[in-house]
């Protein structure tokens, strides 16, 4: 099985062009799978043998090891149904992939801030130095491209095109999207570019004392990090006192529940998030169904 685990990864990484960390995660979850089948059947349990109800126990072991969310659990799971897809296009026979269900979720919610406490996150970031002109740009990008932290960390310089207001970024699946800038996300661009006296590519650095020089290495090494940006986050909301949790992806919330909020049609915001299926966009629609308030206004006195 081992073996097979590693042709599946490297066909992963070669055909299907899958994002590092995707291959990480599933090496992770399939990895899990194999110590728990050795354990429970032998050294020698072979993967075209696997039944229903191993399926069934691994998903025990998981279930009972008490440190697993219900949502993890189920990326075991998805990663595991994706192997068996594999080996069977591969003429492998093993266990139907189809067979093996999801655990249900329950409905998920989201988190996001109303106008006025983005103004007071906006301006809680205000500072005279270069951090928080940073820090200001950094909030403003968030809420108006609605993009993901890993998305900000690795944006270049030369790929964000301030004249045109909008930029093509690679999300999930090294899908590709056009993102757009309002006004007020460029005026603190430009202005913390022009702060900025380094020729580093990476759109937003670590201004840490200490670090000098001019080479690429070093400019790649001070690209900030996906933790500090949270951090960034998180701080910033304190010291606007913000009582919700907040993070970046809360920024990315606020941007798809605005859209909706203001007649945006759902299949355009799907594509501005970027995400694949339109199902994972629909949980915003709770938030925003005009049709519901107007019904609710019309009839209930």
């Amino acid at each position: 099985m081992r073996n097979l685990l590693e042709k599946y990864l490297e066909h992963c990484e070669i055909s299907k062009n899958q994002s590092p960390r995707t291959i990480i995660n599933y090496r992770h979850y399939l990895t899990r799978f194999a110590d728990w089948a050795e354990k429970n059947a032998g050294k020698n349990f072979k993967i075209e043998k696997l039944t229903l109800d191993q399926v069934q126990d691994f998903r025990l072991h998981l279930s009972r090891r008490g440190d697993l969310s219900i949502k993890t659990q189920n990326y075991h799971i998805i990663a595991l149904r994706a192997f068996l897809k594999h080996l069977i296009k591969q003429d492998i026979e093993t266990l139907a992939p189809e067979k093996i269900e999801l655990s249900k979720l329950p409905g998920r919610t989201v988190e996001f801030l109303t106008r006025e406490e983005l103004e007071r996150l906006f301006a809680a970031a205000e500072k005279d130095d270069i951090r928080g002109l940073r820090d200001r740009a950094i909030l403003e990008t968030l809420y108006s491209t609605g993009l993901r932290v890993s998305e900000l960390a690795n944006l270049n310089r030369k790929q964000v095109d301030l004249k045109r207001c909008e930029f093509m970024v690679r999300g999930k699946g090294r899908k590709p999207r056009i993102v757009f800038l309002s006004q007020r996300a460029v005026d603190y661009l430009e202005k913390y570019f022009a702060a900025r006296l380094d020729s580093f590519d990476p759109v937003f650095l670590n201004h840490k004392h200490g670090k000098k020089g001019t080479d690429i290495t070093l400019g790649e090494a001070r690209r900030l990090t996906t933790v500090s940006i949270e951090k960034i986050v998180r701080d910033t909301a304190l010291k606007a006192g913000i009582i919700k949790r907040v993070t970046a992806h809360t920024l990315r919330h606020s941007f798809a529940t605005e859209l909706l909020v203001n007649g945006a049609d759902i299949r355009s915001v799907q594509e501005m998030l970027g995400h694949a299926s339109i199902t994972t966009t629909q949980i915003y629609t709770h938030l925003t169904n005009r049709r519901l308030k107007e019904v609710h206004e019309k009839f209930h006195s």
